[in-house]
């Protein structure tokens, strides 16, 4: 047994494993406001797509995986891209904007919440760069 079984009996191993936060415990509650119908169902999409994973150790390293993630499930570059939406008929459910995501809101108001919830510190390596 030796130092492991050491470190349980401590508590140690049990704060520690007690700390491990996943990504979708993010996503509640939503976030109350959306921008297009189809927003709703990628919220969902995403959180089913990251629901095994740990929060990642920075807000950099959560921003990241987050935007990998959407831009792979609605398919779309989230930085290059310049339209204010696009339609994807996998989040259509009905409606006049259904399947419409709006990736200005993705951008500048969802994704920076999630990051913001995860309570991970800045890389003190890309302070500098500001």
């Amino acid at each position: 047994m030796g130092h492991t079984a050491d470190l349980w009996e401590a508590g140690v191993m049990t704060r520690d494993r007690a700390a491990v936060v996943k990504m979708s415990e993010l996503f509640d509650p939503g976030p109350g406001r959306w921008g297009l119908r189809g927003d709703p169902h990628v919220w969902q999409a995403l959180r089913e797509a990251l629901s095994g994973r740990d929060v990642p150790p920075s807000a950099e390293a959560v921003a990241a995986l987050l935007r990998s993630t959407f831009e792979e499930l609605v398919e779309v570059d989230l930085l290059g891209e310049p339209a204010p939406h696009v339609y994807r008929e996998r989040y259509a459910h009905g409606g006049m904007s259904g399947g419409m995501v709006h990736l200005d809101t993705w951008r500048y108001r969802l994704l920076p919440l999630l990051v913001e919830r995860s309570g991970r510190p800045r890389d003190p390596r890309t302070l500098l760069a500001r």
